[in-house]
């Protein structure tokens, strides 16, 4: 009796000192992923906090009412960032392509301007950004350097002079579409209709080039992606997309296209979308969408009983989720496919319904480095992907567009003359 008393203590004692070793592994991977981001500055690619805003239930629009120094209903507020070591974020601008009540112009200059609001509210956290210089500048001030970034090229409704007024307003990528198809380029959630870009589209990309102003493939189709890529004299921006080859997902980005990126230089910034990085849940929501259909035909103009067949197949189809791990897994894709130096970061928080578990708000983007050191990161790849390699984009980018205005003037270009009649532009 009493040896198995002794084995089953020295069995207990085992038991723990496992759990307590597996403990300090996973903390001194966090440890040492803070630590990095003490003196790299953290950039998420995609913030929807000002569409979330504009959209609140209760009090919608109202920067006032939504109190960031306060525990916020979405995933952003400034004590989560703080724990989350957010070095820049670019806010998104996103407006809807299907919005068509007065044309999206005003529509998207009230996103800018809820975002601005935001940014000017909170001094002593938040700081407007316009250059790369900018992040290291605020970075180093405590500060969250913060960016403008559109969410569809739908909102310069076809004129470069519109492209032109909202980077003087200070945005500073834009998203080439958002899900809906351009007059002059294909979306990815859309039926393609330009094999990617019109002759005006490329001329959307060289003024954006012009400017400095960051080229976005994020919501694109592939032959968008290929035309841009062939157009861009700068580094482009996947402002939060995944891999298709793990995720055969509209939105992400395939292998053909992510071996192309260290050419033009470019970066894709993973996001923390359930559909996007996880099979399961991408397979789910087919799957959903299938007896959706299915639903409908077999119970034409009958919501009421469309909604009683859905909700049986709800119940016997649970919801999935993706990982925090999963996550990681695109990251390294990106990386073994692209390089090291063209993989970063770009949550799309406040524009998902679903977080993943591990990834719930802005406070958590230390865990997602700690995984990536607990695969054996070095320090120097995962300062690369917390935020080095945007801000070389960045800075090149720039370099791009000083260069471009030595050697032109912004652009005259009509999307009449050039895809009405095949006419070229003509630079001042």
């Amino acid at each position: 009796m009493l040896i198995r008393l002794v084995i089953a203590a020295l069995l207990s004692c085992a038991f723990f000192v496992t759990v307590d070793a597996s403990a300090q592994a996973v903390d001194s991977n966090l440890a040492r992923a803070k630590r990095i981001l003490r003196t790299t500055p953290l950039v998420d690619g995609h913030n929807d906090l000002a569409w979330r805003i504009r959209e609140d239930k209760h009090t919608p629009r109202d920067v006032e009412a939504y109190d960031l120094r306060k525990t916020t209903p979405g995933h952003t507020d400034l004590a989560r960032m703080k724990d989350g070591m957010v070095g820049a974020q670019f806010w998104s601008v996103y407006i809807p392509g299907e919005i068509k009540d007065s044309g999206y112009a005003r529509v998207q200059l009230e996103e800018i301007d809820i975002a601005r609001r935001v940014i000017a509210k909170y001094p002593e956290r938040l700081a407007f950004a316009t250059h790369a210089s900018d992040i290291r500048k605020d970075f180093a001030q405590g500060k969250v350097a913060s960016f403008l970034g559109m969410e569809g090229g739908h909102a310069i409704e076809n004129s470069l002079g519109a492209l032109r007024a909202y980077y003087d307003l200070g945005v500073r990528y834009m998203t080439l579409t958002h899900n809906v198809t351009l007059d002059w380029a294909d979306a990815a959630l859309d039926e393609p209709k330009h094999g990617g870009l019109t002759p005006f589209g490329k001329e959307v990309v060289r003024e954006m080039n012009r400017l400095g102003m960051l080229v976005d493939l994020a919501h694109v189709s592939p032959g968008t992606m290929s035309a841009a890529l062939e157009v861009s004299a700068a580094p482009v921006i996947f402002s939060h997309s995944g891999s298709r080859a793990l995720v055969d997902h509209p939105r992400n980005v395939p292998d053909s296209i992510l071996a192309r990126l260290p050419k033009n230089g470019g970066i894709v910034m993973v996001p923390f979308v359930n559909s996007f990085v996880s099979a399961k849940v991408r397979a789910r929501d087919v799957a959903e969408a299938a007896a959706a259909k299915e639903a409908a035909k077999k119970f034409p103009n009958d919501t009421a009983a469309v909604e009683r067949e859905m909700s049986a197949w709800r119940s016997a189809h649970p919801p999935v989720r993706a990982s925090l791990s999963e996550v990681a897994d695109h990251i390294e894709h990106v990386r073994d496919i692209a390089g090291i130096d063209h993989v970063g970061i770009g949550s799309d928080f406040d524009g998902i319904d679903d977080v993943i578990p591990g990834l719930e708000n802005v406070s958590r983007f230390p865990y997602l480095l700690a995984e990536l050191a607990r695969r054996g990161w070095s320090d120097a790849d995962l300062r690369k992907v917390a935020g080095e390699n945007f801000i070389r984009v960045f800075t090149q980018a720039e370099a791009v567009s000083a260069r471009l205005q030595k050697e032109r003037g912004p652009s005259t270009a009509t999307i009449a003359a050039l895809d009405g009649n095949g006419a070229t532009a003509v630079a001042p």
